[in-house]
């Protein structure tokens, strides 16, 4: 590792809560998760009871932070997931860990990258302008570079526009929903009563809710420029996971008053992208749907910009390890950013939807259903091993904590977050609408990345004592 990048380090106090927020729920891109998302998990899952499955997802992810949280204080301002798993359970581990961390934020990317290009190129044609998928997706990609180099708040200002836009236009719909008295059957608590909720289907549900929360836990990746770290990553944490579930919750319970309990799963199953879009044209207006479809396309701009931030810091944690190439690691001498991280970055990006558009794979189908899937299934197994990090970390030394903070919560979220890997692995076809061989290999990719990373870590400790010795310790 190079000496001279003590000083080559991201700027402290460039952001606050409320840029560090925008950046979370800009990741879980409230727009797309509530109108693309949602209507699968009504049409495949428990029907009506999808807004008690927020609810739950929300427990379990406020369960995982109480014990994330707590650690964030007694760990480095940067390299998020990795950091916490190497001072938790080993080197091996966290270089495990960070690999797929990287899997899971690459292959999100690449799948919203897709996703963005669908509904541009949609947008496009209506305006007579036809041009191939991928030209959408490299423009896009193109934008979200020169962003991301720019001086971290300036990403978390266009972000927050556009989280507050989107927000706005599907509160409106709830609003209206409900002034309009509901639907056949009026308004109810229906949607969270045990017995929406607690039905077979749930298990398929759940797969969908907890792909619409995949960023959340990039809180602490922006530690080291957060301004007061330590009580700001845990407020943002909580908040993030608060606004999270309230709102998609919410806007679920309000579109199972507008069908009616009962005709909910077969309103989803008949029109899934018309599951919204048909409420709003009715109550709302075709122009609301039209804007809709523009703050769609916004919401997964945003989704972009918000990963593409997360995943140059990682880069520029695993540079300052000096586990990959030292450049990733520099930050642009005028704004602070990993700007170098982005461009490699950006040419991973560009290398991958290459082969997709050459081997002619379908936007949607393939490339944003397959690479969500992988990506879900990636970030759930690492966040089931920052639980089983704080538990050995706490085991060490409590620091004066409560036992139901070290152990009791991490024991939990652990224990919840491997069943979940568990049911996104037996769901994959219904995630991904193939029975590809190559989607049937995906835990095995998960797991074997992974144990890359572990092994990796073990020819270091053999051939780069030092190196070893040192990692976990960059950003001490």
């Amino acid at each position: 590792m190079d000496k001279g990048q003590g000083a080559n380090r991201l700027q402290a106090n460039s952001i606050g809560l409320a840029h560090i927020v925008f950046f979370v729920v800009a990741a879980a891109a409230p727009m797309t998760a509530v109108v693309g998302a949602t209507p699968p998990a009504f049409a495949f899952g428990n029907g009506a009871g999808v807004p008690g499955a927020f609810i739950l997802a929300g427990i379990l992810y406020l369960i995982f932070s109480a014990g994330f949280t707590a650690m964030t204080r007694h760990v480095p301002r940067a390299g998020a997931f990795y950091t916490y798993i190497t001072r938790g359970l080993g080197s091996p581990a966290g270089l495990g860990g960070a690999l797929t961390a990287l899997l899971a934020y690459f292959a999100i990317q690449i799948a919203v990258f897709a996703l963005f290009a669908v509904f541009v190129s949609g947008f496009a044609s209506s305006l007579g302008l036809d041009l191939p998928w991928w030209v959408w997706a490299f423009a896009g990609l193109a934008a979200v570079v020169l962003l991301g180099r720019r001086h971290i708040s300036v990403s978390g200002h266009i972000l927050g526009v556009c989280m507050i836009a989107e927000l706005v236009i599907l509160l409106v719909l709830d609003i209206a929903i409900l002034a309009h008295g509901g639907g056949p059957d009026g308004i109810s608590a229906a949607g969270f009563r045990p017995s929406d909720v607690l039905v077979p289907g749930l298990g398929v549900t759940m797969v969908f809710v907890l792909g619409s929360y995949v960023g959340f836990e990039a809180t602490a990746i922006f530690g080291e420029e957060a301004s007061n770290p330590d009580r700001t990553i845990p407020r943002a944490t909580y908040t993030a996971v608060i606004l999270i579930t309230a709102f998609y919750a919410f806007s679920t319970w309000s579109i199972v008053q507008y069908y009616g309990p009962e005709n909910a799963q077969a309103a989803a199953a008949a029109s899934l992208e018309g599951f919204y879009f048909n409420a709003m044209e009715a109550l709302l207006g075709g122009w609301v749907v039209k804007l809709a479809y523009i703050l769609l396309i916004t919401s997964l701009f945003a989704c972009l910009l918000s990963f593409h931030n997360t995943l140059n810091r990682y880069l520029y944690a695993l540079g300052h390890e000096g586990l990959i190439w030292a450049h990733v690691a520099k930050v642009h001498q005028d704004h602070g950013s990993p700007h170098v991280a982005g461009l490699v970055q950006a040419a991973l990006v560009v290398s991958i939807l290459g082969l997709f558009a050459l081997f002619g794979a379908d936007p949607y189908g393939v490339v944003f259903s397959w690479m969500s899937a992988l990506a879900v299934l990636s970030i759930v197994a690492v966040q089931a091993m920052v639980s089983a990090a704080v538990i050995a970390f706490f085991r060490r030394d409590s620091f004066g904590r409560s036992p139901l903070i070290t152990l009791v919560a991490p024991a939990l979220a652990t224990a919840g977050l491997a069943a979940a890997f568990c049911l996104v692995w037996s769901n994959l076809p219904m995630l991904t609408g193939s029975e590809n061989p190559a989607v049937r290999a995906f835990p095995v990719i998960v797991l074997g990345t992974a144990a890359s990373g572990w092994l990796l870590a073990l020819r270091i400790k053999r051939a780069q004592p030092e190196l070893y010795a040192r990692l976990g310790q960059a950003f001490d």
